[in-house]
């Protein structure tokens, strides 16, 4: 949702961080002001200044899975797709129906057009029901553009308006075993229950240190929490509140937010998933219900599912420290290129070095023995599920 390689993780990539020219200019989130004056490292992402990091990669992420960190996700797209035939429209819209979404429900779905009589996958996105005639959808930074471009020309004459709402709105994501409590300590009794019992891919409505928030539990880092969509004006005042509750609470950069990710085994746009994927093979098949709907590629999609993939994703466990980065080939043991990495990093919970690879379908069972490339020294490497076993406590 990422080389310029700032980090040194494949999350923070070319693709959506493209070489800066003189006639750019990057956008901001609410909160820049306050990662610039707290010791944030920024960095060009996806035609945002964005922070990578504040002290460390390592200590960010350990801060998240052990208590509570705190990620800006401003620079995300927040869509609004409203009126009586909002339903209807999004159902044939995406990859997954809601039709049958309930107020307070939230779905992964992928975002598809059907250029050239194919498919493309322009996005993955979360849909929200957020009433019977009004849904949101939060979108990768870096496709935000073009799947609104894509969206406004699909719209009927009448009964649907969408709504760009990124500039006037911000998204904090709250992640980690104590990032819930942190959050509901802000909240009245009524309104931290309502939190409290919201199951995964749920969302609702509530004031969080005195501003009204949309709180949903998603999450991109393996860890429970929430994601608060506050205005821009509440943005500061509910981040502070959130630091201030909990004192072991840490503000994370996008750094540590890829490696989170990286080793609960999550795709990334750019990476794992792009245009040309096929999502049954990256186990992205949740996202596409098929039978009984009609939708952009969807009879590609249909012929997708019907065959078995040649490749297929894995993990990948790296012998020594040296990690592999995206791009790097993968060779079976009799020294055929059989795949290639997607992302990589140095796992911090797992202490060694973990990537997500497209392997030859019959090199991806579990144990098998690869070799990584990793400039021109091959290093061995085992594939491992998804995600990789040890690395949450609990």
């Amino acid at each position: 949702m990422s080389t310029n390689e700032p980090t040194g993780n494949a999350g923070v990539d070319a693709q959506q961080n493209p070489p800066a020219t003189a006639a750019d200019e990057l956008q901001v989130t609410p909160l820049h002001r306050w990662h610039a004056d707290h010791g944030g490292r920024l960095v060009p992402f996806a035609g945002w200044e964005m922070p990578v990091q504040y002290t460390s990669i390592v200590g960010e992420h350990q801060a998240t899975r052990n208590n509570c960190g705190l990620f800006d996700v401003s620079h995300m797209g927040r869509l609004s797709v409203c009126g009586p035939g909002s339903r209807s429209w999004l159902d044939r819209m995406l990859t997954r129906g809601v039709a049958d979404l309930a107020p307070g429900g939230v779905r992964y779905t992928l975002i598809t057009d059907n250029a050239g009589g194919g498919v493309r996958v322009l996005d993955d996105a979360l849909v929200v029901c957020e009433s019977e005639e009004q849904f949101g959808l939060v979108v990768n930074a870096s496709n935000r553009e073009r799947v609104v471009d894509w969206l406004v020309s699909q719209l009927p004459a009448e009964g649907v308006e969408l709504e760009d709402q990124t500039r006037q709105t911000a998204m904090i994501a709250v992640q980690g075993p104590a990032a819930v409590a942190t959050v509901t300590s802000l909240c009245s009794t009524e309104d931290a229950q309502r939190i409290l019992s919201l199951k995964n891919y749920r969302s609702c409505r509530a004031s969080v240190a005195g501003h009204a928030a949309a709180v949903s539990r998603t999450g991109y880092t393996g860890e429970d929490g929430v994601e608060l969509v506050v205005s821009a004006e509440g943005a500061v005042p509910v981040w502070e509140a959130i630091l201030a509750a909990n004192d072991a609470a840490c503000a994370c950069g996008l750094g540590a937010r890829d490696t989170l990710r990286l080793e609960a085994g999550m795709p990334l746009y750019g990476h794992e998933l792009v245009e040309a994927t096929n999502p049954f093979a990256i186990g992205l098949g949740r996202g596409v219900t098929l039978e009984g709907r009609t939708f952009p590629g969807r009879d590609a999609l249909a012929a997708l599912k019907a065959s078995p993939p040649s490749r297929v994703r894995v993990g990948l466990v790296l012998e020594g420290k040296r990690p592999a980065r995206e791009g790097c080939l993968v060779h079976a043991e009799d020294g055929h290129a059989c795949g290639v990495v997607t992302s990589g990093s140095f796992s911090p919970s797992l202490g060694v070095p973990v990537a997500m690879a497209m392997v030859d379908a019959d090199q991806a069972e579990p144990g098998t023995q690869l070799e990584v490339d990793i400039r021109g020294s091959l290093q061995p490497a085992t594939v491992s599920p998804l995600p990789f076993p040890g690395w949450r406590k609990s």
